[in-house]
Protein backbone atom coordinates (compact mmCIF):
# COMPACT_ATOMS: atom_id res chain seq x y z
CA UNK A 1 0.00 0.00 0.00
CA UNK A 2 2.77 2.42 0.97
CA UNK A 3 4.72 1.61 -2.20
CA UNK A 4 1.62 2.22 -4.34
CA UNK A 5 0.92 5.60 -2.72
CA UNK A 6 4.55 6.63 -3.15
CA UNK A 7 4.61 5.61 -6.82
CA UNK A 8 1.38 7.55 -7.47
CA UNK A 9 2.70 10.65 -5.67
CA UNK A 10 5.96 10.47 -7.59
CA UNK A 11 4.03 10.28 -10.84
CA UNK A 12 1.99 13.37 -9.93
CA UNK A 13 5.16 15.25 -8.90
CA UNK A 14 6.85 14.30 -12.18
CA UNK A 15 3.91 15.61 -14.19
CA UNK A 16 3.98 18.86 -12.19
CA UNK A 17 7.70 19.26 -12.89
CA UNK A 18 7.11 18.80 -16.62
CA UNK A 19 4.28 21.34 -16.55
CA UNK A 20 6.53 23.67 -14.56
CA UNK A 21 9.20 23.59 -17.27
CA UNK A 22 6.55 24.22 -19.88
CA UNK A 23 5.24 27.21 -17.94
CA UNK A 24 8.71 28.65 -17.41
CA UNK A 25 9.30 28.70 -21.17
CA UNK A 26 7.04 31.74 -21.48
CA UNK A 27 7.12 34.97 -19.48
CA UNK A 28 3.35 35.21 -19.22
CA UNK A 29 3.03 31.71 -17.70
CA UNK A 30 6.25 31.74 -15.68
CA UNK A 31 4.55 32.39 -12.33
CA UNK A 32 2.12 29.52 -12.85
CA UNK A 33 4.99 27.25 -13.86
CA UNK A 34 6.94 28.24 -10.78
CA UNK A 35 3.96 27.43 -8.53
CA UNK A 36 3.60 23.99 -10.15
CA UNK A 37 7.27 23.30 -9.49
CA UNK A 38 6.90 24.30 -5.84
CA UNK A 39 3.85 22.05 -5.39
CA UNK A 40 5.59 19.15 -7.11
CA UNK A 41 8.68 19.51 -4.89
CA UNK A 42 6.51 19.75 -1.76
CA UNK A 43 4.77 16.50 -2.70
CA UNK A 44 8.11 14.83 -3.41
CA UNK A 45 9.66 15.86 -0.08
CA UNK A 46 6.61 14.94 2.01
CA UNK A 47 6.08 11.55 0.37
CA UNK A 48 9.78 10.67 0.57
CA UNK A 49 9.86 11.58 4.26
CA UNK A 50 6.72 9.56 4.99
CA UNK A 51 8.06 6.58 3.05
CA UNK A 52 11.17 6.60 5.24
CA UNK A 53 9.21 6.90 8.47
CA UNK A 54 6.13 4.78 7.78
CA UNK A 55 6.27 1.08 8.69
CA UNK A 56 6.42 -1.45 5.90
CA UNK A 57 5.26 -4.34 8.05
CA UNK A 58 2.78 -3.27 10.74
CA UNK A 59 3.22 -6.53 12.62
CA UNK A 60 6.97 -6.20 13.10
CA UNK A 61 7.13 -2.40 13.39
CA UNK A 62 3.98 -0.91 14.93
CA UNK A 63 5.53 2.51 15.59
CA UNK A 64 7.94 4.66 13.59
CA UNK A 65 11.56 5.12 14.63
CA UNK A 66 11.38 8.39 16.55
CA UNK A 67 15.13 8.91 16.42
CA UNK A 68 14.85 8.85 12.63
CA UNK A 69 11.92 11.26 12.85
CA UNK A 70 14.02 13.68 14.89
CA UNK A 71 17.02 13.54 12.55
CA UNK A 72 14.92 13.90 9.39
CA UNK A 73 12.70 16.61 10.86
CA UNK A 74 15.71 18.56 12.09
CA UNK A 75 17.42 18.35 8.71
CA UNK A 76 14.28 19.50 6.89
CA UNK A 77 13.75 22.38 9.34
CA UNK A 78 17.34 23.62 9.04
CA UNK A 79 17.27 23.31 5.24
CA UNK A 80 13.95 25.16 4.95
CA UNK A 81 15.15 27.92 7.27
CA UNK A 82 18.40 28.46 5.37
CA UNK A 83 16.60 28.40 2.01
CA UNK A 84 13.97 30.89 3.16
CA UNK A 85 16.55 33.31 4.59
CA UNK A 86 18.74 33.15 1.49
CA UNK A 87 15.80 33.54 -0.89
CA UNK A 88 14.50 36.55 1.06
CA UNK A 89 17.87 38.31 1.31
CA UNK A 90 19.51 37.63 -2.05
CA UNK A 91 19.27 40.47 -4.55
CA UNK A 92 18.24 39.82 -8.13
CA UNK A 93 21.69 40.93 -9.24
CA UNK A 94 23.21 38.14 -7.10
CA UNK A 95 20.98 35.45 -8.59
CA UNK A 96 23.73 34.07 -10.90
CA UNK A 97 26.01 33.46 -7.92
CA UNK A 98 23.18 31.84 -5.97
CA UNK A 99 22.35 29.51 -8.85
CA UNK A 100 26.01 28.49 -9.17
CA UNK A 101 26.21 27.79 -5.44
CA UNK A 102 23.01 25.70 -5.51
CA UNK A 103 24.52 23.63 -8.33
CA UNK A 104 27.50 22.91 -6.08
CA UNK A 105 25.13 21.56 -3.39
CA UNK A 106 23.67 19.07 -5.86
CA UNK A 107 27.15 17.93 -6.87
CA UNK A 108 28.26 17.53 -3.26
CA UNK A 109 25.10 15.56 -2.46
CA UNK A 110 25.78 13.17 -5.36
CA UNK A 111 29.32 12.54 -4.09
CA UNK A 112 28.17 11.92 -0.51
CA UNK A 113 25.32 9.65 -1.61
CA UNK A 114 27.68 7.68 -3.85
CA UNK A 115 30.28 7.05 -1.14
CA UNK A 116 27.60 6.23 1.45
CA UNK A 117 25.87 3.82 -0.93
CA UNK A 118 29.13 2.02 -1.60
CA UNK A 119 29.77 1.60 2.14
CA UNK A 120 26.33 0.17 2.90
CA UNK A 121 25.36 -3.47 2.45
CA UNK A 122 23.21 -3.91 -0.67
CA UNK A 123 21.67 -6.60 -2.81
CA UNK A 124 23.73 -5.19 -5.66
CA UNK A 125 26.64 -7.39 -4.58
CA UNK A 126 24.79 -10.27 -6.17
CA UNK A 127 23.77 -10.37 -9.84
CA UNK A 128 23.66 -6.59 -10.42
CA UNK A 129 26.82 -5.69 -8.57
CA UNK A 130 28.75 -4.36 -11.59
CA UNK A 131 25.87 -2.20 -12.81
CA UNK A 132 25.38 -0.81 -9.31
CA UNK A 133 29.07 0.04 -9.00
CA UNK A 134 29.01 1.82 -12.37
CA UNK A 135 26.06 3.90 -11.13
CA UNK A 136 28.01 4.85 -8.01
CA UNK A 137 31.18 5.67 -9.93
CA UNK A 138 29.47 7.82 -12.56
CA UNK A 139 27.39 9.62 -9.94
CA UNK A 140 30.46 10.51 -7.87
CA UNK A 141 32.44 11.56 -10.97
CA UNK A 142 29.75 13.90 -12.32
CA UNK A 143 28.95 15.18 -8.84
CA UNK A 144 32.57 16.04 -8.06
CA UNK A 145 33.07 17.89 -11.36
CA UNK A 146 29.79 19.78 -10.77
CA UNK A 147 30.73 20.68 -7.21
CA UNK A 148 34.20 22.12 -7.85
CA UNK A 149 33.22 23.70 -11.17
CA UNK A 150 30.25 25.45 -9.56
CA UNK A 151 32.42 26.79 -6.75
CA UNK A 152 34.79 28.35 -9.29
CA UNK A 153 31.83 29.72 -11.27
CA UNK A 154 30.50 31.28 -8.05
CA UNK A 155 33.89 32.91 -7.43
CA UNK A 156 34.04 34.34 -10.95
CA UNK A 157 30.48 35.65 -10.87
CA UNK A 158 31.05 37.13 -7.42
CA UNK A 159 34.23 38.86 -8.53
CA UNK A 160 36.38 36.88 -6.07
CA UNK A 161 38.18 35.25 -9.04
CA UNK A 162 39.22 37.20 -12.12
CA UNK A 163 37.12 36.78 -15.26
CA UNK A 164 40.23 36.29 -17.43
CA UNK A 165 40.60 32.58 -18.34
CA UNK A 166 43.47 30.59 -16.86
CA UNK A 167 45.10 28.88 -19.85
CA UNK A 168 47.81 26.52 -18.68
CA UNK A 169 50.31 25.19 -21.25
CA UNK A 170 49.04 21.87 -22.57
CA UNK A 171 45.72 22.22 -20.73
CA UNK A 172 43.92 19.90 -23.16
CA UNK A 173 46.53 17.21 -22.60
CA UNK A 174 46.13 17.65 -18.84
CA UNK A 175 42.37 17.15 -19.14
CA UNK A 176 42.89 14.07 -21.33
CA UNK A 177 45.33 12.56 -18.83
CA UNK A 178 42.89 13.12 -15.95
CA UNK A 179 40.00 11.58 -17.89
CA UNK A 180 42.16 8.59 -18.85
CA UNK A 181 43.08 8.11 -15.19
CA UNK A 182 39.40 8.25 -14.21
CA UNK A 183 38.52 5.57 -16.78
CA UNK A 184 41.38 3.36 -15.54
CA UNK A 185 40.28 3.79 -11.93
CA UNK A 186 36.74 2.87 -12.98
CA UNK A 187 37.99 -0.54 -14.12
CA UNK A 188 39.80 -1.02 -10.81
CA UNK A 189 36.74 0.06 -8.84
CA UNK A 190 34.24 -2.17 -10.63
CA UNK A 191 36.48 -5.27 -10.49
CA UNK A 192 37.60 -4.80 -6.89
CA UNK A 193 36.86 -7.78 -4.64
CA UNK A 194 34.76 -7.23 -1.53
CA UNK A 195 35.88 -9.61 1.23
CA UNK A 196 32.62 -9.39 3.18
CA UNK A 197 29.75 -8.57 0.79
CA UNK A 198 27.08 -8.91 3.48
CA UNK A 199 28.74 -6.16 5.50
CA UNK A 200 29.20 -3.79 2.59
CA UNK A 201 32.41 -2.27 1.31
CA UNK A 202 35.15 -1.23 3.69
CA UNK A 203 37.18 1.93 3.87
CA UNK A 204 40.34 0.04 3.02
CA UNK A 205 39.20 -2.45 0.40
CA UNK A 206 40.52 -2.27 -3.17
CA UNK A 207 37.56 -0.27 -4.48
CA UNK A 208 37.46 2.59 -1.97
CA UNK A 209 40.93 4.04 -2.73
CA UNK A 210 40.11 4.03 -6.46
CA UNK A 211 36.83 5.84 -5.74
CA UNK A 212 38.48 8.44 -3.52
CA UNK A 213 41.38 9.08 -5.90
CA UNK A 214 38.93 9.52 -8.78
CA UNK A 215 36.93 11.97 -6.64
CA UNK A 216 40.04 14.07 -6.09
CA UNK A 217 40.91 14.02 -9.79
CA UNK A 218 37.33 14.96 -10.71
CA UNK A 219 37.43 17.91 -8.31
CA UNK A 220 40.64 19.14 -9.93
CA UNK A 221 39.13 18.60 -13.39
CA UNK A 222 36.09 20.72 -12.52
CA UNK A 223 38.32 23.52 -11.19
CA UNK A 224 40.60 23.46 -14.24
CA UNK A 225 37.76 23.37 -16.79
CA UNK A 226 35.90 26.38 -15.37
CA UNK A 227 39.06 28.37 -14.62
CA UNK A 228 39.94 28.09 -18.32
CA UNK A 229 36.63 29.71 -19.35
CA UNK A 230 36.49 33.49 -19.78
CA UNK A 231 33.92 35.83 -18.29
CA UNK A 232 32.04 36.30 -21.55
CA UNK A 233 31.05 32.64 -21.50
CA UNK A 234 29.84 32.49 -17.90
CA UNK A 235 26.10 32.50 -18.82
CA UNK A 236 26.70 29.37 -20.89
CA UNK A 237 28.81 27.82 -18.14
CA UNK A 238 26.08 28.38 -15.53
CA UNK A 239 23.57 26.71 -17.86
CA UNK A 240 25.98 23.84 -18.51
CA UNK A 241 26.60 23.33 -14.79
CA UNK A 242 22.85 23.26 -14.36
CA UNK A 243 22.80 20.35 -16.80
CA UNK A 244 25.63 18.62 -14.91
CA UNK A 245 23.74 18.94 -11.63
CA UNK A 246 20.70 17.32 -13.24
CA UNK A 247 22.68 14.33 -14.45
CA UNK A 248 24.32 14.05 -11.02
CA UNK A 249 20.86 13.97 -9.43
CA UNK A 250 19.73 11.32 -11.92
CA UNK A 251 22.78 9.21 -11.07
CA UNK A 252 21.92 9.55 -7.38
CA UNK A 253 18.40 8.38 -8.23
CA UNK A 254 19.79 5.21 -9.80
CA UNK A 255 21.95 4.61 -6.72
CA UNK A 256 18.97 5.03 -4.38
CA UNK A 257 16.44 3.31 -6.71
CA UNK A 258 14.34 6.49 -6.57
CA UNK A 259 12.29 6.93 -9.75
CA UNK A 260 11.34 10.55 -9.01
CA UNK A 261 14.98 11.57 -8.57
CA UNK A 262 15.83 9.91 -11.87
CA UNK A 263 13.00 11.70 -13.71
CA UNK A 264 13.73 15.07 -12.09
CA UNK A 265 17.45 14.81 -12.75
CA UNK A 266 16.83 13.86 -16.38
CA UNK A 267 14.51 16.87 -16.80
CA UNK A 268 17.05 19.27 -15.33
CA UNK A 269 19.95 17.70 -17.19
CA UNK A 270 18.28 17.69 -20.60
CA UNK A 271 16.74 21.16 -20.25
CA UNK A 272 20.09 22.60 -19.16
CA UNK A 273 21.83 20.97 -22.11
CA UNK A 274 19.20 22.29 -24.54
CA UNK A 275 19.49 25.81 -23.09
CA UNK A 276 23.29 25.65 -23.38
CA UNK A 277 22.94 24.61 -27.02
CA UNK A 278 20.50 27.45 -27.76
CA UNK A 279 22.81 30.01 -26.15
CA UNK A 280 25.86 28.69 -28.00
CA UNK A 281 23.93 28.84 -31.26
CA UNK A 282 23.01 32.45 -30.51
CA UNK A 283 26.71 33.17 -29.95
CA UNK A 284 27.67 31.31 -33.15
CA UNK A 285 29.83 28.91 -31.18
CA UNK A 286 29.83 25.27 -30.12
CA UNK A 287 29.80 23.73 -26.67
CA UNK A 288 33.31 22.41 -27.24
CA UNK A 289 34.46 25.89 -28.25
CA UNK A 290 33.05 27.30 -25.03
CA UNK A 291 34.62 24.62 -22.84
CA UNK A 292 37.97 24.53 -24.60
CA UNK A 293 38.27 27.85 -26.41
CA UNK A 294 39.21 30.19 -23.57
CA UNK A 295 36.93 33.03 -24.67
CA UNK A 296 38.46 36.39 -23.78
CA UNK A 297 41.96 35.00 -23.53
CA UNK A 298 43.24 37.44 -26.09
CA UNK A 299 41.65 40.49 -24.55
CA UNK A 300 43.74 43.53 -25.28
CA UNK A 301 45.42 41.93 -28.27
CA UNK A 302 46.37 44.28 -31.07
CA UNK A 303 43.38 44.54 -33.44
CA UNK A 304 43.63 44.13 -37.16
CA UNK A 305 44.53 47.32 -39.10
CA UNK A 306 41.48 49.49 -39.47
CA UNK A 307 39.32 47.23 -37.28
CA UNK A 308 39.08 49.65 -34.35
CA UNK A 309 38.59 53.25 -35.53
CA UNK A 310 40.76 55.71 -33.67
CA UNK A 311 39.20 58.86 -32.31
CA UNK A 312 38.24 60.65 -29.18
CA UNK A 313 35.27 59.90 -26.98
CA UNK A 314 32.29 62.25 -27.18
CA UNK A 315 30.86 62.97 -23.76
CA UNK A 316 27.28 64.16 -23.22
CA UNK A 317 25.04 65.19 -20.32
CA UNK A 318 21.59 64.37 -18.99
CA UNK A 319 19.83 67.40 -20.51
CA UNK A 320 21.16 66.69 -23.99
CA UNK A 321 20.10 63.03 -23.80
CA UNK A 322 16.62 64.05 -22.62
CA UNK A 323 16.25 66.33 -25.66
CA UNK A 324 17.34 63.52 -28.02
CA UNK A 325 14.86 61.06 -26.52
CA UNK A 326 11.87 63.42 -26.68
CA UNK A 327 12.71 64.43 -30.25
CA UNK A 328 12.95 60.81 -31.45
CA UNK A 329 10.19 58.70 -32.94
CA UNK A 330 11.84 55.33 -32.28
CA UNK A 331 13.93 54.57 -29.18
CA UNK A 332 15.57 51.28 -28.22
CA UNK A 333 16.90 50.57 -24.71
CA UNK A 334 19.63 47.93 -24.31
CA UNK A 335 19.93 46.79 -20.68
CA UNK A 336 23.13 45.15 -19.44
CA UNK A 337 24.62 43.81 -16.26
CA UNK A 338 25.58 47.34 -15.21
CA UNK A 339 21.89 48.21 -15.02
CA UNK A 340 21.30 45.13 -12.89
CA UNK A 341 24.11 45.99 -10.47
CA UNK A 342 22.85 49.57 -10.13
CA UNK A 343 19.25 48.30 -9.69
CA UNK A 344 18.11 50.93 -12.14
CA UNK A 345 15.42 48.85 -13.87
CA UNK A 346 12.51 50.64 -12.19
CA UNK A 347 13.71 54.11 -13.21
CA UNK A 348 14.41 52.81 -16.73
CA UNK A 349 10.85 51.49 -16.88
CA UNK A 350 9.53 54.92 -15.86
CA UNK A 351 11.56 56.50 -18.68
CA UNK A 352 10.14 54.11 -21.28
CA UNK A 353 6.59 54.66 -19.98
CA UNK A 354 7.01 58.44 -20.17
CA UNK A 355 8.32 58.24 -23.72
CA UNK A 356 5.44 56.00 -24.77
CA UNK A 357 2.99 58.49 -23.27
CA UNK A 358 4.60 61.17 -25.44
CA UNK A 359 4.02 59.08 -28.57
CA UNK A 360 7.56 57.72 -28.87
CA UNK A 361 7.89 54.08 -29.91
CA UNK A 362 10.11 52.64 -27.18
CA UNK A 363 11.32 49.05 -26.99
CA UNK A 364 13.88 46.97 -25.13
CA UNK A 365 16.53 44.88 -26.92
CA UNK A 366 17.65 41.70 -25.14
CA UNK A 367 20.75 39.76 -26.16
CA UNK A 368 20.65 35.99 -25.41
CA UNK A 369 23.65 36.25 -23.07
CA UNK A 370 22.95 39.68 -21.56
CA UNK A 371 23.85 39.65 -17.87
CA UNK A 372 25.50 36.65 -16.25
CA UNK A 373 22.59 34.22 -16.23
CA UNK A 374 20.25 33.05 -19.00
CA UNK A 375 17.13 35.23 -18.94
CA UNK A 376 18.62 37.57 -16.33
CA UNK A 377 17.54 40.78 -18.10
CA UNK A 378 14.06 39.44 -18.81
CA UNK A 379 13.52 38.74 -15.11
CA UNK A 380 14.76 42.20 -14.11
CA UNK A 381 12.42 43.90 -16.59
CA UNK A 382 9.51 41.72 -15.47
CA UNK A 383 10.28 42.72 -11.88
CA UNK A 384 9.89 46.36 -12.95
CA UNK A 385 6.55 45.53 -14.68
CA UNK A 386 7.83 46.24 -18.17
CA UNK A 387 5.27 45.03 -20.71
CA UNK A 388 6.29 41.83 -22.50
CA UNK A 389 5.10 43.33 -25.78
CA UNK A 390 7.96 45.85 -25.97
CA UNK A 391 10.72 43.43 -24.96
CA UNK A 392 12.35 42.15 -28.16
CA UNK A 393 15.03 39.54 -28.74
CA UNK A 394 18.17 40.28 -30.77
CA UNK A 395 16.91 38.68 -34.00
CA UNK A 396 13.70 40.74 -33.85
CA UNK A 397 15.25 44.12 -33.14
CA UNK A 398 18.43 44.10 -35.26
CA UNK A 399 16.63 44.64 -38.61
CA UNK A 400 14.95 47.72 -37.11
CA UNK A 401 18.13 49.43 -35.89
CA UNK A 402 18.66 51.55 -39.06
CA UNK A 403 15.20 53.13 -38.54
CA UNK A 404 15.89 53.86 -34.85
CA UNK A 405 16.78 57.44 -33.95
CA UNK A 406 18.23 56.81 -30.47
CA UNK A 407 19.61 53.69 -28.79
CA UNK A 408 20.36 53.93 -25.09
CA UNK A 409 22.82 51.29 -23.85
CA UNK A 410 22.74 50.96 -20.07
CA UNK A 411 25.64 49.06 -18.53
CA UNK A 412 26.22 46.75 -21.53
CA UNK A 413 29.46 46.38 -23.47
CA UNK A 414 30.28 43.02 -25.06
CA UNK A 415 26.81 42.46 -26.54
CA UNK A 416 27.01 45.72 -28.55
CA UNK A 417 30.64 45.40 -29.65
CA UNK A 418 31.01 45.89 -33.44
CA UNK A 419 34.39 44.14 -33.44
CA UNK A 420 32.43 40.90 -33.28
CA UNK A 421 31.56 41.55 -36.94
CA UNK A 422 34.55 43.53 -38.20
CA UNK A 423 37.73 42.50 -36.35
CA UNK A 424 38.96 39.01 -37.18
CA UNK A 425 41.59 39.24 -34.43
CA UNK A 426 38.99 39.89 -31.72
CA UNK A 427 38.25 37.00 -29.33
CA UNK A 428 34.51 37.62 -29.83
CA UNK A 429 34.69 37.65 -33.63
CA UNK A 430 31.72 35.80 -35.09
CA UNK A 431 29.46 36.25 -32.06
CA UNK A 432 26.11 37.81 -33.05
CA UNK A 433 25.64 41.16 -31.29
CA UNK A 434 23.06 43.93 -31.15
CA UNK A 435 23.86 46.22 -34.09
CA UNK A 436 23.25 49.46 -32.20
CA UNK A 437 25.83 51.38 -34.25
CA UNK A 438 23.39 51.38 -37.17
CA UNK A 439 21.03 53.70 -35.27
CA UNK A 440 21.09 57.47 -35.68
CA UNK A 441 22.46 58.13 -32.18
CA UNK A 442 23.90 55.80 -29.54
CA UNK A 443 24.03 56.86 -25.89
CA UNK A 444 26.15 54.63 -23.65
CA UNK A 445 25.74 54.86 -19.87
CA UNK A 446 28.93 53.64 -18.20
CA UNK A 447 31.00 54.34 -15.10
CA UNK A 448 34.18 54.73 -17.12
CA UNK A 449 36.13 53.48 -20.10
CA UNK A 450 36.86 50.00 -18.75
CA UNK A 451 36.27 46.97 -20.96
CA UNK A 452 33.34 44.62 -20.50
CA UNK A 453 33.23 41.43 -18.45
CA UNK A 454 34.94 39.50 -21.24
CA UNK A 455 37.86 41.94 -21.10
CA UNK A 456 37.46 42.99 -24.76
CA UNK A 457 37.81 46.64 -25.84
CA UNK A 458 34.78 48.15 -27.60
CA UNK A 459 35.44 50.46 -30.58
CA UNK A 460 31.79 51.57 -30.46
CA UNK A 461 32.72 54.27 -27.95
CA UNK A 462 34.82 56.04 -30.60
CA UNK A 463 32.09 56.21 -33.25
CA UNK A 464 30.92 59.63 -34.38
CA UNK A 465 27.31 58.82 -33.52
CA UNK A 466 28.14 57.55 -30.00
CA UNK A 467 27.89 59.77 -26.92
CA UNK A 468 29.04 58.68 -23.47
CA UNK A 469 27.07 59.51 -20.33
CA UNK A 470 29.48 58.67 -17.50
CA UNK A 471 28.42 57.94 -13.94
CA UNK A 472 26.54 55.42 -11.84
CA UNK A 473 23.73 53.96 -13.94
CA UNK A 474 21.06 54.43 -11.30
CA UNK A 475 22.01 58.03 -10.61
CA UNK A 476 22.26 58.86 -14.31
CA UNK A 477 18.91 57.24 -15.11
CA UNK A 478 17.17 59.01 -12.22
CA UNK A 479 18.58 62.38 -13.33
CA UNK A 480 17.52 61.63 -16.89
CA UNK A 481 14.01 60.75 -15.71
CA UNK A 482 13.80 64.02 -13.79
CA UNK A 483 14.94 65.98 -16.85
CA UNK A 484 12.33 64.24 -19.03
CA UNK A 485 9.56 64.97 -16.53
CA UNK A 486 10.60 68.61 -16.34
CA UNK A 487 10.47 68.98 -20.12
CA UNK A 488 7.18 67.10 -20.34
CA UNK A 489 5.60 69.35 -17.74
Amino acid sequence: MIATIRALAYLIASILFILSLRGLSNQETAQRGNRMGVIGMLIAVVITALALLAPVDFASMPTPDWSLVGVLGGALAVGCLIGAVVAARVAMTSMPELVAMLHSFVGAAAVIVGVATYLQPADAYEAGRSAHLVEIYVGVLVGAVTFSGSIIAFGKLRGMIGSRPLLLPGRHIINLIVLTACVTLAYVFVHAEVPWPDAGAGLFDAGMPALLIMTGLALLLGIHMVMAIGGGDMPVVVSLLNSYSGWAAAAAGFMLSNDLLIVTGALVGSSGAILSYIMCKAMNRSIWNVMLGGFGAEAGAKPAPGAAPAGKVTETNVNEVADWLLAARHVVIVPGYGMAVAQAQHAVKDISSLLIEKGVTCRYAIHPVAGRLPGHMNVLLAEANVSYDIVKEMDEINPEMPETEVVMVIGANDIVNPSAETDTSSPIYGMPVLQVWKAGKVVMLKRGMSAGYAGVDNPLVYNDNTAMLFGDARSSVQKLLAALRERSA
